[in-house]
């Protein structure tokens, strides 16, 4: 149960990154949604990268970059990132 929250939770954090960044209301953003319906093009997608770099202290890759085409995408991308992240730190350093 506490994973379902874990991706609700990251989940809302992208979101809410996206919103921010692009000033358009969380509540019209769903995982469904793709960059092209929220209006957002190439300039922005760097923007919402650094956003989320930032939210979650992970590093994105350009190549994941550049095949980011929908909210869904980003947020599984990042889902991936910080686990890696996780894993990579030894039990008690957290």
């Amino acid at each position: 149960m506490a994973e379902v929250r874990e991706t609700d939770d990251l989940e809302a954090r992208v979101i809410e990154a996206i919103s921010e960044t692009q000033r358009i209301p969380a509540d019209s953003i769903s995982p469904n949604s793709t960059f092209e319906e929220l209006n957002i093009d190439s300039l922005d997608g760097i923007n919402i990268v650094f956003a989320l770099e930032n939210e979650f202290g992970i590093s994105i890759p350009d190549e994941s970059v550049q095949t980011m085409r929908s909210v869904g995408q980003a947020v599984e991308g990042v889902r991936q990132l910080v686990e890696q992240k996780q894993q990579s730190v030894p039990p008690g350093a957290a």
